[in-house]
């Protein structure tokens, strides 16, 4: 019986080898640059060279999402699992961003459409 769990384990411990201290560095300081290059666009970017919000918006969106993956990939060790499983969180993942984008266009409609 301990033989089974020791084995186990070691399956267990083989399917996430590749995520070494070495990867788990790597990846920190992916989310630093990209945390260091949000605020350079914050505070030297957009005041001295006068973007956009809608430029700037953008930007921390698509920079805010490479970070999510690159947690939800590497230390939540979803980039370890099985595709299905990957699909099934995705698609839920989509739905709640679609839904929370409904519920706040629907509940600014008052605020718009209503006298005060």
């Amino acid at each position: 019986m301990a033989h089974e769990h020791h084995s186990h384990t070691e399956g267990h411990h083989e399917e996430h080898a590749s995520m070494t201290k070495g990867k788990i560095w790597q990846v920190f300081f992916y989310l630093l640059g990209i945390t260091i290059v949000e605020f350079v666009i914050a505070l030297v970017l957009k005041p001295k060279m006068g973007l956009s919000d809608g430029i700037t918006n953008f930007t921390y969106i698509a920079l805010t999402l490479l970070k999510a993956y690159y947690i939800v990939a590497y230390f939540m060790h979803l980039k370890f699992e099985k595709y299905a499983f990957i699909t099934s969180i995705v698609i839920s993942l989509i739905f709640i961003v679609y839904f929370i984008v409904l519920l706040l266009t629907e509940g600014s409609y008052l605020n718009v459409h209503m006298p005060h």
